[in-house]
């Protein structure tokens, strides 16, 4: 089903002045309302957009803008008219907070339902939300959709994978959302306690907040039972609900670009690419109150699409991300993205999705480590010549698909890096 379909199937030259109206009030409002955009958009007028070409002509706005003016310094709208408050993480600092007005929850809501509908749900079927509650965005913003598409809502949130289990198989969901390595989680620990499959009732899975691989997707359909698909979003945007995929084609995510106008741009030279070419995904905020943002550089590397969809919806849709312009790994003058490596080791049938890895530097030269686990029903007959065989077969996809020689070491069961509920952290650098 499409929950909007007036506005999720509008045809793209109304879709075109549509967003473009919103430019124009957006740039009127922040360069009236918050200091940083008066002073960087100064002498650019809202009249001055004749089309969203111009868009290109305005500044980026970075993370850390949010940073400098951390915590609330690029609000648009009185404090007092704040109703909720969420941060990220702030792996790298302080947390970079995000607030929303009554309205911008409203479109949180309504994003969110719009992206679980593209996943399959629909009005009275029971959701188990397995993602974070509290300051993550994850959790309480999936609620709200599940709650404005009709759906009962288990609000679960993350970790205690036992529990998890026991509600699984009790209040039997249609549909789970969670991040993707923790629905793989979950799946093996449904298969250690001997429940097959079919013996569940969810349907449909609706995973983010981290890069996957189709080798994942692949795995999550089949030991859950399920058809899933990606959603994404970032806190600063507004959280999850940015874009995701239908179940139709589950190929790009759909872009909820009447309110998110997304851009791809080079990563060196900040000008647009051609449509299909991968860059720096870039966003403007075109109907949010409490903190609109201006072409915000996310760091993630994707592509963009407008080509039709069997679903009906005419929002372009977004490539996978391959990586993020932060988290590249140079090695020996050749970027690497985690996501790339997974990517690559899902071509070894021997392989499992679970992998990370170790950066060192020896003497002068960085040398990476992969660690990655074997699947369960290849466990018992490896001998050490068949892991040899693996590994060295491994390392020479990686080195021949990425251009990087790193080597591979096959671990036991649980050893490479897994999900409790939150993000994954694939990569230990020891440099």
């Amino acid at each position: 089903m499409i929950f909007e379909p007036e506005l999720e199937a509008m045809p793209l030259e109304q879709l075109a002045a549509l967003q473009l109206e919103r430019v124009r009030s957006l740039v009127a409002r922040v360069k009236e309302r918050v200091p940083l955009y008066r002073e960087r958009l100064e002498g650019v007028e809202p009249g001055d957009l004749g089309s969203l070409d111009d868009l290109a002509r305005l500044p980026f706005t970075r993370k850390d803008d949010l940073r400098d003016t951390y915590p609330l310094g690029m609000l648009a709208v009185p404090r007092e008219q704040l109703a909720r408050i969420h941060a990220s993480s702030g792996t790298t600092g302080k947390p970079t907070i995000v607030a929303y007005t009554a309205g911008d929850l409203d479109l949180f809501a309504r994003v969110n339902a719009r992206a679980l509908a593209m996943g399959g749900a629909e009005p009275g079927m029971t959701l188990h939300n397995a993602y974070g509650y509290g300051l993550f965005t994850g959790g309480l913003g999936i609620h709200d959709g599940g709650e404005r598409l009709g759906l009962n809502v288990v609000p679960v949130s993350g970790g205690m994978t036992e529990r998890q289990l026991t509600l699984i198989q009790d209040l039997r969901p249609d549909v789970i959302t969670c991040t993707p390595s923790y629905a793989l989680t979950l799946a093996h620990a449904l298969t250690e306690r001997g429940t097959e499959p079919g013996e569940i009732s969810l349907r449909y899975a609706v995973l983010g907040a981290e890069p996957w691989t189709e080798r994942m997707r692949e795995e999550i359909d089949a030991s859950l039972g399920v058809t899933c698909t990606n959603i994404f979003g970032l806190s600063e945007v507004i959280g999850p609900g940015v874009s995701c995929e239908c179940v139709e084609e589950r190929d790009g995510s759909h872009v909820n670009e009447d309110h998110f106008l997304p851009e791809i741009v080079d990563r060196e030279t900040g000008e647009p690419v051609a449509e299909g070419d991968e860059g720096v995904l870039v966003f403007t905020t075109l109907t949010k109150e409490a903190l609109p943002l201006v072409r915000y550089w996310t760091g993630d590397i994707c592509s963009l699409s407008r080509e039709p969809c069997s679903c009906g919806r005419t929002l372009a849709r977004m490539g996978p991300i391959v990586g993020r312009s932060d988290d590249m790994l140079i090695v020996r003058g050749v970027n690497v993205y985690p996501s790339q490596v997974g990517g690559v080791l899902g071509r070894v049938p021997e392989l499992s999705p679970h992998f990370g890895l170790v950066v060192r530097r020896l003497g002068t030269l960085d040398e990476v480590e992969v660690l990655v686990e074997p699947k369960a029903d290849v466990l018992a007959a490896l001998t050490d010549e068949r892991v040899e065989e693996i590994a060295v077969r491994a390392a020479s996809l990686l080195r021949d698909t990425i251009g990087c020689t790193m080597a591979v070491t096959l671990v036991g069961p649980g050893e490479a890096p897994r999900s409790d509920g939150g993000k994954i952290q694939r990569v230990r650098d020891l440099r």
